[in-house]
Protein backbone atom coordinates (compact mmCIF):
# COMPACT_ATOMS: atom_id res chain seq x y z
CA UNK A 1 0.00 0.00 0.00
CA UNK A 2 1.87 3.13 -1.11
CA UNK A 3 -0.25 4.86 1.00
CA UNK A 4 -0.26 6.27 4.56
CA UNK A 5 -2.01 4.23 7.06
CA UNK A 6 -6.24 5.84 7.00
CA UNK A 7 -6.43 7.04 3.81
CA UNK A 8 -8.70 6.40 0.77
CA UNK A 9 -7.07 3.83 -0.86
CA UNK A 10 -5.62 2.03 2.47
CA UNK A 11 -9.41 2.00 3.26
CA UNK A 12 -10.14 0.20 0.32
CA UNK A 13 -7.05 -1.96 0.80
CA UNK A 14 -8.44 -3.40 4.08
CA UNK A 15 -11.84 -3.80 3.33
CA UNK A 16 -10.87 -6.79 0.42
CA UNK A 17 -8.29 -7.74 2.44
CA UNK A 18 -9.89 -10.24 4.66
CA UNK A 19 -12.22 -12.03 1.74
CA UNK A 20 -8.93 -12.13 -0.56
CA UNK A 21 -7.25 -13.90 2.27
CA UNK A 22 -9.89 -16.48 2.75
CA UNK A 23 -10.00 -17.32 -0.80
CA UNK A 24 -6.94 -17.84 -1.17
CA UNK A 25 -6.08 -19.48 1.93
CA UNK A 26 -3.23 -17.04 2.96
CA UNK A 27 -3.08 -14.46 5.39
CA UNK A 28 -2.72 -10.93 3.20
CA UNK A 29 -0.82 -8.49 5.71
CA UNK A 30 -1.25 -4.60 4.54
CA UNK A 31 1.92 -2.66 4.45
CA UNK A 32 1.97 1.04 4.09
CA UNK A 33 5.02 2.24 2.12
CA UNK A 34 4.53 5.63 1.42
CA UNK A 35 6.36 8.53 0.19
CA UNK A 36 7.18 10.31 -3.44
CA UNK A 37 3.76 10.15 -4.24
CA UNK A 38 2.88 6.83 -4.30
CA UNK A 39 6.04 5.76 -6.46
CA UNK A 40 8.36 4.31 -3.58
CA UNK A 41 5.78 1.34 -2.82
CA UNK A 42 5.03 0.59 -5.81
CA UNK A 43 8.80 0.18 -6.46
CA UNK A 44 9.71 -1.93 -4.48
CA UNK A 45 6.45 -4.26 -5.85
CA UNK A 46 8.26 -3.57 -9.35
CA UNK A 47 11.56 -5.16 -7.84
CA UNK A 48 10.16 -7.65 -5.60
CA UNK A 49 9.60 -11.86 -6.54
CA UNK A 50 7.51 -12.49 -9.11
CA UNK A 51 6.00 -14.96 -7.10
CA UNK A 52 1.99 -13.77 -6.40
CA UNK A 53 3.39 -13.06 -2.82
CA UNK A 54 4.02 -9.21 -3.24
CA UNK A 55 1.30 -7.48 -4.42
CA UNK A 56 0.48 -3.79 -5.21
CA UNK A 57 -2.85 -1.82 -4.56
CA UNK A 58 -2.65 1.23 -6.75
CA UNK A 59 -4.70 4.33 -7.98
CA UNK A 60 -4.92 7.15 -10.98
CA UNK A 61 -1.41 8.13 -9.71
CA UNK A 62 0.17 4.70 -11.10
CA UNK A 63 -1.07 6.33 -14.91
CA UNK A 64 0.48 9.79 -14.12
CA UNK A 65 3.43 9.27 -12.22
CA UNK A 66 5.46 8.64 -15.82
CA UNK A 67 4.64 12.14 -16.56
CA UNK A 68 5.36 13.79 -13.42
CA UNK A 69 8.68 11.72 -12.45
CA UNK A 70 10.94 12.00 -15.81
CA UNK A 71 13.30 10.02 -13.59
CA UNK A 72 10.64 7.24 -13.05
CA UNK A 73 12.03 3.81 -11.63
CA UNK A 74 9.76 1.98 -13.50
CA UNK A 75 7.43 1.40 -16.26
CA UNK A 76 3.80 0.85 -15.27
CA UNK A 77 3.22 -1.28 -18.17
CA UNK A 78 5.95 -3.02 -18.70
CA UNK A 79 7.03 -3.82 -15.04
CA UNK A 80 3.69 -4.88 -13.73
CA UNK A 81 1.24 -7.42 -14.39
CA UNK A 82 -2.58 -6.36 -14.09
CA UNK A 83 -4.14 -8.27 -11.55
CA UNK A 84 -8.00 -6.87 -12.05
CA UNK A 85 -9.68 -3.24 -11.25
CA UNK A 86 -11.37 -2.58 -7.44
CA UNK A 87 -13.56 0.20 -7.27
CA UNK A 88 -13.96 3.61 -8.83
CA UNK A 89 -14.37 6.45 -5.90
CA UNK A 90 -15.92 9.70 -6.64
CA UNK A 91 -14.03 12.84 -5.05
CA UNK A 92 -15.05 15.68 -2.57
CA UNK A 93 -14.04 19.48 -2.38
CA UNK A 94 -13.76 19.60 1.09
CA UNK A 95 -13.11 23.06 3.24
CA UNK A 96 -12.57 23.40 6.80
CA UNK A 97 -16.11 23.59 9.10
CA UNK A 98 -15.60 27.46 9.59
CA UNK A 99 -14.34 28.73 6.25
CA UNK A 100 -16.56 31.48 5.17
CA UNK A 101 -17.97 30.08 1.56
CA UNK A 102 -20.87 27.93 1.87
CA UNK A 103 -21.70 26.74 -1.63
CA UNK A 104 -18.75 25.83 -4.66
CA UNK A 105 -20.05 28.80 -6.18
CA UNK A 106 -18.82 31.04 -3.17
CA UNK A 107 -15.96 28.91 -2.51
CA UNK A 108 -13.95 30.09 -6.69
CA UNK A 109 -14.86 33.83 -5.67
CA UNK A 110 -13.59 33.74 -1.94
CA UNK A 111 -10.35 31.87 -3.75
CA UNK A 112 -10.29 34.71 -6.52
CA UNK A 113 -10.21 36.78 -3.93
CA UNK A 114 -7.81 35.93 -2.06
CA UNK A 115 -4.98 35.10 -4.37
CA UNK A 116 -2.16 32.93 -3.17
CA UNK A 117 -4.12 32.80 -0.03
CA UNK A 118 -6.19 30.06 0.80
CA UNK A 119 -3.97 26.57 1.48
CA UNK A 120 -5.00 23.54 -0.11
CA UNK A 121 -4.17 20.22 1.38
CA UNK A 122 -2.61 17.36 -0.89
CA UNK A 123 -0.85 13.80 -0.79
CA UNK A 124 1.85 15.26 -2.43
CA UNK A 125 2.73 15.44 -6.24
CA UNK A 126 0.76 12.20 -8.42
CA UNK A 127 -1.82 11.94 -4.82
CA UNK A 128 -4.85 11.77 -6.49
CA UNK A 129 -5.47 14.86 -4.27
CA UNK A 130 -3.30 17.25 -6.01
CA UNK A 131 -4.62 15.74 -9.60
CA UNK A 132 -7.92 16.88 -8.47
CA UNK A 133 -6.54 20.52 -6.66
CA UNK A 134 -4.95 20.50 -10.68
CA UNK A 135 -8.25 21.29 -11.90
CA UNK A 136 -9.45 23.19 -9.23
CA UNK A 137 -6.76 25.87 -9.71
CA UNK A 138 -7.15 25.64 -13.42
CA UNK A 139 -11.57 25.82 -13.12
CA UNK A 140 -10.98 28.86 -10.41
CA UNK A 141 -8.53 30.53 -12.66
CA UNK A 142 -6.27 31.38 -9.50
CA UNK A 143 -3.37 29.87 -7.58
CA UNK A 144 -3.68 28.24 -4.30
CA UNK A 145 -0.64 27.51 -2.08
CA UNK A 146 -0.73 23.91 -2.01
CA UNK A 147 0.37 22.37 1.18
CA UNK A 148 1.58 18.65 0.78
CA UNK A 149 0.81 15.76 3.13
CA UNK A 150 2.33 11.98 3.38
CA UNK A 151 -0.99 10.84 2.68
CA UNK A 152 -4.96 12.27 2.66
CA UNK A 153 -5.25 10.54 6.50
CA UNK A 154 -2.98 13.31 8.12
CA UNK A 155 -3.97 16.39 5.73
CA UNK A 156 -8.01 15.40 6.88
CA UNK A 157 -7.09 15.95 10.31
CA UNK A 158 -5.41 19.08 10.12
CA UNK A 159 -7.97 20.21 7.45
CA UNK A 160 -10.67 19.12 10.44
CA UNK A 161 -8.14 20.95 12.86
CA UNK A 162 -8.47 24.11 10.69
CA UNK A 163 -4.80 24.50 10.07
CA UNK A 164 -5.77 23.98 6.24
CA UNK A 165 -8.53 25.78 4.38
CA UNK A 166 -9.20 23.15 1.71
CA UNK A 167 -8.67 19.36 0.13
CA UNK A 168 -10.28 17.37 -2.45
CA UNK A 169 -10.07 14.05 -1.39
CA UNK A 170 -12.33 10.74 -2.05
CA UNK A 171 -15.35 9.86 -0.63
CA UNK A 172 -13.81 6.74 1.05
CA UNK A 173 -12.05 9.34 3.54
CA UNK A 174 -14.56 12.83 3.45
CA UNK A 175 -17.58 10.53 3.65
CA UNK A 176 -17.63 10.01 8.08
CA UNK A 177 -16.34 13.96 8.53
CA UNK A 178 -18.86 15.32 5.92
CA UNK A 179 -21.64 13.84 7.95
CA UNK A 180 -20.47 14.41 11.13
CA UNK A 181 -20.46 17.92 10.42
CA UNK A 182 -16.35 17.88 10.75
CA UNK A 183 -15.51 19.54 7.33
CA UNK A 184 -17.90 21.50 4.99
CA UNK A 185 -18.83 20.04 1.51
CA UNK A 186 -18.98 22.06 -1.40
CA UNK A 187 -19.38 18.98 -4.51
CA UNK A 188 -18.71 15.76 -5.45
CA UNK A 189 -16.30 15.52 -8.47
CA UNK A 190 -18.85 13.37 -10.99
CA UNK A 191 -21.33 13.65 -13.41
CA UNK A 192 -24.26 12.28 -10.72
CA UNK A 193 -24.62 12.61 -7.01
CA UNK A 194 -23.64 10.64 -4.47
CA UNK A 195 -26.20 8.14 -2.71
CA UNK A 196 -24.37 8.55 0.57
CA UNK A 197 -24.31 12.25 0.44
CA UNK A 198 -27.48 13.32 -1.64
CA UNK A 199 -27.48 16.77 -1.09
CA UNK A 200 -24.18 17.60 -2.21
CA UNK A 201 -23.98 18.59 -5.78
CA UNK A 202 -21.92 17.75 -8.43
CA UNK A 203 -19.46 19.83 -10.31
CA UNK A 204 -21.60 20.03 -13.47
CA UNK A 205 -24.63 21.75 -11.05
CA UNK A 206 -22.67 24.09 -9.62
CA UNK A 207 -20.74 25.47 -13.05
CA UNK A 208 -17.97 23.91 -13.18
CA UNK A 209 -17.88 20.69 -15.27
CA UNK A 210 -14.03 20.43 -16.04
CA UNK A 211 -13.40 19.50 -12.31
CA UNK A 212 -14.64 15.97 -13.17
CA UNK A 213 -12.51 13.36 -11.70
CA UNK A 214 -12.92 9.96 -9.79
CA UNK A 215 -10.07 7.47 -8.29
CA UNK A 216 -10.10 4.13 -9.73
CA UNK A 217 -7.80 1.53 -8.12
CA UNK A 218 -6.30 -1.74 -9.25
CA UNK A 219 -4.08 -4.61 -8.40
CA UNK A 220 -0.67 -5.30 -9.61
CA UNK A 221 1.78 -7.88 -8.95
CA UNK A 222 5.96 -8.07 -10.92
CA UNK A 223 6.26 -8.51 -14.33
CA UNK A 224 6.72 -12.03 -14.85
CA UNK A 225 4.35 -13.53 -12.08
CA UNK A 226 2.73 -16.66 -13.84
CA UNK A 227 -0.17 -16.05 -15.42
CA UNK A 228 -1.54 -19.42 -12.97
CA UNK A 229 -0.42 -16.99 -9.97
CA UNK A 230 -2.08 -13.73 -11.38
CA UNK A 231 -5.28 -15.62 -12.40
CA UNK A 232 -5.42 -17.01 -8.64
CA UNK A 233 -5.32 -13.50 -7.54
CA UNK A 234 -7.81 -12.42 -10.18
CA UNK A 235 -10.27 -15.02 -8.84
CA UNK A 236 -10.09 -13.89 -4.92
CA UNK A 237 -10.13 -10.12 -6.12
CA UNK A 238 -13.63 -11.14 -7.79
CA UNK A 239 -14.52 -13.19 -4.37
CA UNK A 240 -13.73 -9.93 -2.28
CA UNK A 241 -16.13 -7.71 -4.47
CA UNK A 242 -19.23 -9.61 -4.40
CA UNK A 243 -18.56 -10.19 -0.66
CA UNK A 244 -21.74 -8.35 0.87
CA UNK A 245 -19.93 -6.74 3.43
CA UNK A 246 -17.75 -4.91 1.17
CA UNK A 247 -20.33 -3.74 -0.73
CA UNK A 248 -22.66 -2.47 2.15
CA UNK A 249 -18.78 -0.89 3.38
CA UNK A 250 -18.13 0.69 0.39
CA UNK A 251 -22.06 1.81 -0.54
CA UNK A 252 -21.29 4.12 3.27
CA UNK A 253 -18.02 5.30 1.74
CA UNK A 254 -19.79 6.61 -1.65
CA UNK A 255 -18.58 4.33 -4.14
CA UNK A 256 -19.08 0.78 -5.11
CA UNK A 257 -17.12 -2.43 -6.21
CA UNK A 258 -16.47 -2.43 -10.38
CA UNK A 259 -18.39 -4.17 -12.94
CA UNK A 260 -17.67 -7.93 -12.93
CA UNK A 261 -16.60 -7.70 -16.43
CA UNK A 262 -13.44 -4.83 -15.17
CA UNK A 263 -12.23 -7.42 -12.62
CA UNK A 264 -9.50 -8.98 -15.54
CA UNK A 265 -6.08 -8.15 -16.00
CA UNK A 266 -7.13 -6.97 -19.99
CA UNK A 267 -10.08 -4.86 -18.84
CA UNK A 268 -7.25 -3.31 -16.22
CA UNK A 269 -4.14 -3.04 -18.89
CA UNK A 270 -6.46 -1.49 -21.17
CA UNK A 271 -7.63 1.08 -18.44
CA UNK A 272 -4.25 2.13 -17.10
CA UNK A 273 -3.08 3.03 -20.57
CA UNK A 274 -6.08 5.31 -21.31
CA UNK A 275 -5.71 7.28 -18.17
CA UNK A 276 -1.48 7.53 -19.05
CA UNK A 277 -3.02 9.00 -22.52
CA UNK A 278 -5.33 11.45 -20.55
CA UNK A 279 -3.27 12.65 -17.82
CA UNK A 280 -0.17 13.24 -19.88
CA UNK A 281 -1.12 16.27 -22.05
CA UNK A 282 -3.67 17.51 -18.64
CA UNK A 283 0.01 17.54 -16.02
CA UNK A 284 2.32 18.88 -18.99
CA UNK A 285 0.20 21.77 -19.23
CA UNK A 286 0.03 22.26 -15.57
CA UNK A 287 3.76 21.83 -15.42
CA UNK A 288 3.43 20.74 -11.39
CA UNK A 289 7.14 19.07 -10.17
CA UNK A 290 7.56 16.65 -7.96
CA UNK A 291 7.73 17.74 -4.02
CA UNK A 292 6.19 21.31 -5.26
Amino acid sequence: MPFSAGGPTDTVTRLIAEPMSAKLGQQIVVQNVEGAGGTLGAGQVARATPDGYTVLMHHIGMSTAPTLYPQLPYAPLEDFETVGLVTEVPMTIVGRKDLAPNTLQELVAYVRGNPGGVTLATAGVGAASQLCGLLIERAFQVDVTEVPYEGTGPALTDLVGGQVDMMCDQTTNTTGQITAGGVKAYAVTTPERVAVLPDLPTTVEAGLPEVQVSVWHGLYVPADTPPEVVQALTDALAVALQDQNVVAAMAKLGTAPVAATDVTPQAHSDQLRQQIDFWGPVIKAASPTPGG
